[in-house]
Formats: structure tokens, C-alpha cells, sequence
């Protein structure tokens, strides 16, 4: 029992690879604030989409939202990794907010969970975004 316990051990605190997507730093933490003034509220959804995005691409993160770094079954080695990313991601969104935005994602249970319920809660701020632009040409504008 006592190897297994080790074996536990080594496999947690394994050295992650600093190109990985669950790498951290040690100035990472989940109640930081990438977005400043710029905190989510009504009518800024865009804006704020795109700061995320680009804070969550540099640091390696956006597969945590996007859908494309799942959750590993429960038995894979890199599942302490996802969580602990999936963790820190999801207080960053959460903190990137207004207060009166928290309350319909604060139980979510996954980082992309939050991210989908922004999308479809604000996501459709832009109309010309969810138009498909053919429909709105005239028929002689539009190319055989």
C-alpha cells in the first residue's frame, strides 16, 4: 500500500512540460483580473470575449474553453493537471465579471461550462455576427 501511496505521489508532482496546456506559473492564480475596467457586464460581451481569448491564448488555456482539452477519465495521470487548470481558468472568467454576472455561472462545473453560458446568455449582442451576409445581398449582388 505504501507504493502505491509513492506511485500516487510521483505521478502528481511529475515536472509538466512548460509548452503544455497544463502547465502553471507560480504568478498564476484564480482571482486574477485579465480584463481591468473591462469587467463583463451587458453590452460589452465582444469586447470582453476578445480580451479573454487573447489572455487565455497566451498562457496556453483556451483548449480549457473551448472545448478541445477535455475532461481525462478518471483514472488518466493527467487528471490532477486538468483540474487544477480547469480551476485556475474558471476563476479567471469568474473574476473577469460583474458581480451582478456571477450568480448565473457560479455553478458551473467546468471552465467551457461557463464560457458556452456566456455565449448563448450574451453572445447574441452582435445581429450582423449570427447572420448569414448571402440573405442580406440582393440577388444580383450575390456571386453564382
Amino acid at each position: 500500500m505504501v507504493g502505491d501511496v509513492g506511485e500516487s505521489s510521483k505521478k502528481e508532482n511529475a515536472t509538466i512540460d512548460i509548452t503544455s496546456s497544463y502547465f502553471l506559473t507560480a504568478a498564476d492564480y484564480p482571482v486574477h483580473n485579465f480584463v481591468g475596467e473591462s469587467l463583463l457586464r451587458d453590452g460589452n460581451y465582444n469586447d470582453w470575449k476578445s480580451e479573454i481569448k487573447n489572455t487565455l491564448f497566451a498562457k496556453n488555456k483556451f483548449g480549457c474553453v473551448d472545448g478541445s482539452m477535455p475532461m481525462p477519465a478518471e483514472d488518466a495521470t493527467d487528471l490532477m493537471n486538468w483540474k487544477r487548470c480547469n480551476v485556475m481558468v474558471y476563476g479567471w472568467l469568474i473574476n473577469s465579471m460583474e458581480k451582478e454576472n456571477k450568480g448565473s455561472v457560479k455553478y458551473a462545473l467546468t471552465a467551457c461550462d461557463i464560457w458556452l453560458d456566456l455565449k448563448e446568455r450574451f453572445g447574441k449582442e452582435n445581429p450582423l455576427e449570427l447572420t448569414n451576409f448571402d440573405v442580406l445581398l440582393p440577388p444580383y449582388v450575390k456571386k453564382g
